[in-house]
């Protein structure tokens, strides 16, 4: 099928605070607010943004591991966020998460095998020669020995679990995988074979990866492309190359600027910004990062900006560095369908 694997459009996630039937006026924490994107087969898009920005709301509403309050989550052009639970359930062979700690996330009660092939069994039954035949095979390809699948997660090392984890997300064959955080707990010389391995299970089996991250380092290795979350929204959204070399939007720049560096000789061009992020429960109006911008002009706290498409093939969400004057209609407001189209044919690097 022709098309991008995985198609967002206006994604939007709200929690009420509190209930009422006859109270319209019941604050919402606003999560994740019109989120769009593209991921095509066997590519790797990392979200990346501060503490609470909504990139792991996103990860759980493209897993339906909570309801969207608003847009689509479309797999091979099939919208899964408007599926009941009898047609989800075939679509859950399509995708598998990687959860961010590899312990909690595994059932201390069963054997290493019994976690591997537990997901497969959902769907068909294995005899016991089948299993051990699965969970050996699925072991191996994460870098385990067979004989560890006897083993229950407590007597395996925290790089090893994870390994596991990745296993079970395999076992079903998925086109594409969500990994959320999944390498932030190791430590860093297992961060290394963690990623390594991914990126040798890409290269194998042409998964898509939606890599969920705050750590800039382990996204300007990994990634194909790369989406800036800040409050919610996205900001920016470019090829990993292009964001890393030259950041167009101004919390995108300040964020790298944030991050740690090996060379103590290299000079910050930018400073990071200061303050807290503010609350999703009230966030300034127009640009959410105008109070913490030094860019910021009086449109910023005005209109909230579109993405908006640039030469090199990014979209940005700036009224500064990206004016929506510059673009052609068409795409001045993406919440039409036509909009939306092309909107989507930039971010997945094709022309309108």
């Amino acid at each position: 099928m022709s098309g991008p694997l995985l198609k967002v459009e206006d994604l939007t996630k709200h929690y009420p605070l509190g209930s009422g039937l006859f109270n319209k006026n019941i604050p919402v924490i606003r999560a994740v607010e019109d989120v769009s994107f593209t991921v095509e087969a066997g590519e790797t898009l990392c979200i990346v943004g501060e503490s609470g920005c909504g990139k792991s709301t996103v990860a759980r509403l493209l897993m339906r591991l909570v309801e969207p309050t608003a847009g689509r989550v479309l797999i091979d052009g099939t919208d899964i966020a408007g599926l009941k639970k009898d047609a989800l359930h075939a679509w859950r062979r399509r995708m598998q998460m990687v959860f961010q700690d590899p312990y909690s996330s595994l059932n201390p009660r069963l054997t290493a095998g019994q976690i591997t092939t537990e997901p497969v069994e959902n769907f068909e039954r294995l005899s016991r020669k089948q299993r051990n035949a699965l969970a050996a095979g699925l072991l191996r390809k994460v870098g385990m020995l067979p004989e560890m699948m006897h083993r229950l997660p407590s007597e395996l090392s925290g790089g090893q679990r994870q390994r596991l984890g990745i296993a079970r997300a395999l076992s079903l064959n998925p086109s594409l995988i969500i990994a959320d955080e999944a390498v932030s707990a190791l430590d860093v010389s297992v961060q290394a074979q963690i990623l390594n391995l991914l990126l040798d299970l890409q290269q194998q089996m042409g998964i898509a990866f939606v890599f969920i991250s705050h750590d800039l380092g382990v996204v300007e290795h990994i990634a194909h492309r790369v989406a800036v979350m800040y409050l919610g929204r996205i900001v920016e959204l470019a090829p990993s190359e292009a964001l890393f070399a030259k950041p167009v939007h101004p919390y995108t720049e300040a964020l790298i600027a944030a991050a740690p560096v090996p060379d103590p000789t290299r000079v910050r061009l930018v400073s990071p910004v200061e303050d807290e992020v503010p609350s999703p429960i009230n966030p300034p109006s127009g640009c959410a990062f105008h109070p913490r911008c030094p860019l910021a002009v009086e449109r910023c706290r005005i209109d909230v900006p579109s993405l908006v498409p640039m030469a090199d093939g990014r979209v940005v969400a700036c009224h500064v560095r990206a004016p929506a004057t510059d673009i052609p209609g068409l795409l001045r407001n993406n919440k039409g369908s036509a909009g939306n189209t092309a909107l989507s044919m930039i971010q997945s690097g094709e022309r309108t």
